[in-house]
């Protein structure tokens, strides 16, 4: 039996992993779907502090509240720098990293950072236009084309869960001093159909030694949109197939 801890990525929760979730258990899998803090079903815990340390720490708190070792830790998009982060303090608890459709960060980069430039003035805009200072709004209609979500019944479901993000998340440079986590198994998972993250992710890890790499002929959100593809993947990242 493996165990999964699925990250999600910016403006999503837990919840975007519902259709993947049963998929792995039903092979007898553990599976744990945190929603982030200040996201989700826990948004009424957003504040101007939420950075990125407290989801890497959401996430290590599972790890060690629930005795979690061996886990395939998978981090979607935004969640590229989470499961980074998670790595560099506890691999002894880890089995591989996944990165779906992610961003792979270096030690002092934040995730703005690795937009560039132009992605980081047209947010920082936003946020003082729109997000009193210290969220992301987000236009969702524009967002979900952007993601390849076709289907107007699993628009309307995302539509009425996406929420703002905490600001400070995206600008927080994230520390790898030791780089340990990069002696884990690293699997990188393309969504070929459109490209919502910057694809640099993808690059390195085709360039790079260390890397499986993997595609899925969709959109961004594969979890929603492809998840029995996905689920396969994620049970060949475990060895169980």
């Amino acid at each position: 039996m493996a165990t999964f801890v699925l990250v999600h990525g910016a403006w999503h929760g837990g919840w975007c992993w519902r259709k993947v979730a049963p998929l792995l258990r039903a092979g007898g899998h553990a599976v744990h779907a945190p929603t982030l803090t200040g996201l989700g079903e826990r948004v009424h815990l957003a504040t101007r502090q939420v950075g990125l340390d407290t989801h890497v720490r959401d996430v290590l708190n599972v790890l060690t509240f629930e005795e979690l070792s061996e886990a395939v830790l998978v981090g979607h998009s935004y969640g590229g720098l989470v499961i980074a982060g998670v790595a560099e303090q506890a691999p002894e608890r880890l089995a591989h990293l996944v990165y779906l459709d992610a961003l792979v960060p270096d030690d002092g980069q934040s995730c703005l950072d690795l937009f560039g430039p132009a992605a980081r003035a047209s947010v920082e805009a936003m946020v003082r236009s729109r997000g009193e200072g210290w969220w992301v709004p987000l236009d969702v209609e524009p967002t979900l084309d952007h993601y390849g979500v076709v289907d107007p019944a699993e628009r309307r479901w995302m539509a009425e869960r996406l929420v703002p993000h905490p600001w400070k998340t995206l600008d927080d440079r994230l520390r790898l001093p030791t780089g340990r986590g990069r002696a884990l198994p690293r699997t990188f998972v393309l969504c070929t159909r459109g490209r919502s993250s910057p694809g640099q992710g993808a690059e390195r890890a085709q360039r790079e030694p260390g890397w499986r790499f993997r595609e899925i002929d969709t959109g961004h959100d594969a979890m929603v949109t492809a998840p029995r593809e996905l689920a396969d993947l994620l049970l060949e990242a475990a060895g169980t197939r």
